[in-house]
């Protein structure tokens, strides 16, 4: 084979793809301003609404019944009524409700209450807040697709 010839077949690179970071770069950037925000109004919630040591945390129980109430309502507009932009689950679904809503610190607050030698509140808040925040997703979501079958001609 010649030169030429051997030239000939060398593969051509094609048209460059974008990185896969890249292009999860705008996805990764609207989780983290959604996030910032969410987190920022729990950590408002918290400081207007304070827990005392020993006491129920009704700032951080209600913060997430009330995200998982938004995020039934919000799953349900956006998988039911229309197609949401791309961007729009990553921002608010896992960036502002991921933020707002709060695994860590309910788990710092069983702990708290549990050194506190408050078991019984530590196991109340345990269960409350699991049963809460489920029925809230799920009374949501059912509440929202009455609402909008209500709505239809």
């Amino acid at each position: 084979m010649t030169a030429p010839e051997a030239e000939s077949l060398r593969v051509q690179p094609g048209p460059a793809r974008p990185s896969a970071w890249r292009a999860q770069t705008p996805v990764v950037a609207v989780v983290a301003l959604g996030g910032a925000l969410g987190a920022t109004a729990r950590y408002a919630l918290s400081l207007a609404w304070p827990t005392a040591p020993g006491g129920f945390p009704w700032a951080t129980f209600w913060t997430n019944v009330s995200g998982c109430a938004v995020i039934g309502v919000f799953m349900v507009i956006i998988t039911d009524v229309r197609a949401a932009h791309r961007l729009v689950r990553p921002f608010f679904g896992t960036g502002v409700l991921g933020g707002f809503t709060t695994f860590s610190t309910y788990a710092v607050d069983l702990q708290r209450l549990l050194d506190g030698g408050h078991p019984r509140t530590a196991l109340g808040y345990l269960a409350a807040t699991l049963l809460a925040a489920l029925t809230a997703v799920w009374a949501a979501a059912a509440a929202t697709r009455r609402v909008l079958k209500r709505r239809q001609p």
